[in-house]
């Protein structure tokens, strides 16, 4: 009886979660403006590492690297 009950809580809390996240996923969804813009990243898409077993992340292709100038200044120096 009480394995019964345990499973029957561990049921209960489950759908419990599956409701708030779905509840929560539709009610941001309703709070999306007509007119809202994507970001530039997410207009370039994403990409996931070549192995498989990292993270998806976005391409950002529109970052600019604002060291690039000192990197290339060292890179000089250092004969590379």
């Amino acid at each position: 009886m009480s394995n019964a009950m345990i499973y029957v809580g561990i049921a209960i809390g489950v759908l419990g979660m599956a409701g708030a996240i779905t509840y929560g996923t539709q009610n941001q969804q309703n709070y999306i403006p007509d007119d809202a813009v994507l970001a530039p990243a997410t207009e370039q898409g994403a990409f996931s590492s070549e192995s498989g077993l990292g993270a998806k992340l976005n391409k950002e292709q529109w970052h600019a690297d604002p060291f690039a100038d000192e990197a290339a200044a060292i890179r000089a120096q250092a004969g590379k």
